[in-house]
């Protein structure tokens, strides 16, 4: 992807978060917000000065709210002109009109979980997404061909939750028997539904919403990572491994990092990507599987 693109990614992704924010009636600091979306205050106060400069916005002690008598009421003009400013319709399969409802419509909002500014071209399965995300809302069970390394195994029976994109992959989180799983969107066919219904488990929603990732086992280990001055403001500015907390700022300027995971694929491939300045303190078994598949890649090279 060239830098040109992934920038427009992430414009994109960022005017759509804010223009959710706002439809929901938040109160925007723009310092809040360019801290989370890792830019300075100057663009963050572009974003809402020119490039929203046609909404209703009202400014009070230094926040942002949208006027209330415009909250979920913005026409579609409005938001055309916004989808061919920051060409966010692209995040989401189904275009045209359609941008509207997934923008603004709160009961898709409930169907959808955005993580992340890329996402996955889903041209020709527009039609699987939208049933799946009617099931969702329906409350109505499916069943679907899925393919496993193994081969194809079906599922019946399974209750939708949500459809989530982690890291610009979309995933079905769904309960499996009384099993929470992700499941690739991509390697999903043939889905039905089926004449049952389910009562959502609303401890499920809670749990989607409180994820970092799209790995769904409720068994965590808790990792902790020693980061050394040369990584650590990227530690500082938002979260590199799933639940993360800065434990101690270590006086040469390192970091004690912790996190969460449920699978150590959550965390050796960022532990990778950062070496040498990020080591597995605990538990010792990551960093010695690491270092064992780092001798073996550099045997085999």
């Amino acid at each position: 992807m060239s830098t040109h693109t992934a920038d427009h990614d992430k414009l994109a992704y960022r005017l759509t978060q804010i223009l959710v924010k706002l439809n929901q009636g938040e109160k925007l600091d723009p310092q809040a917000l360019a801290k989370e979306f890792s830019v300075n205050l100057r663009t963050i106060q572009r974003d809402l000065n020119s490039r929203f400069a046609y909404l209703p916005l009202a400014k009070v002690e230094g926040r942002y709210s949208l006027d209330p008598a415009y909250l979920g009421k913005l026409n579609l003009r409005d938001i055309e002109r916004f989808a061919c400013l920051a060409g966010v319709s692209g995040l989401f399969p189904s275009l045209s009109s359609d941008f509207l409802r997934y923008i603004f419509d709160n009961r898709i909002q409930t169907a959808l979980l955005v993580r992340g500014p890329n996402y996955e071209d889903l041209q020709g399965r527009g039609a699987l997404f939208k049933q799946l995300e009617q099931a969702i809302l329906s409350h109505t069970c499916i069943s679907f061909e899925y393919e496993k390394g193994e081969g194809i195994k079906s599922y019946a029976g399974v209750q939708p939750y949500k459809l989530v994109n982690h890291d610009g992959i979309w995933y079905l989180a769904a309960k499996d028997g009384d099993t929470l799983k992700a499941f690739s969107f991509g390697k999903i066919a043939h889905a039905r539904l089926l004449e049952t219904s389910f009562v959502p488990d609303h401890s499920v929603n809670q749990t989607l919403a409180q994820e970092d990732g799209i790995w769904l086992n409720p068994q965590k280990t808790e990792v902790v990572l020693q980061v050394t001055r040369d990584a650590s403001s990227y530690f500082r500015r938002r979260k590199l491994i799933a639940n993360q907390v800065i434990e101690k700022e270590l006086e040469d300027g390192g970091l004690i990092v912790s996190g969460k995971i449920a699978h150590a694929n959550q965390i050796l491939p960022t532990v990778r990507a950062w070496l040498p300045h990020v080591r597995i303190l605990s538990p010792e078994r990551l960093q010695a599987e690491m270092e064992e598949q780092l001798r073996k890649y550099l045997a085999s090279h």
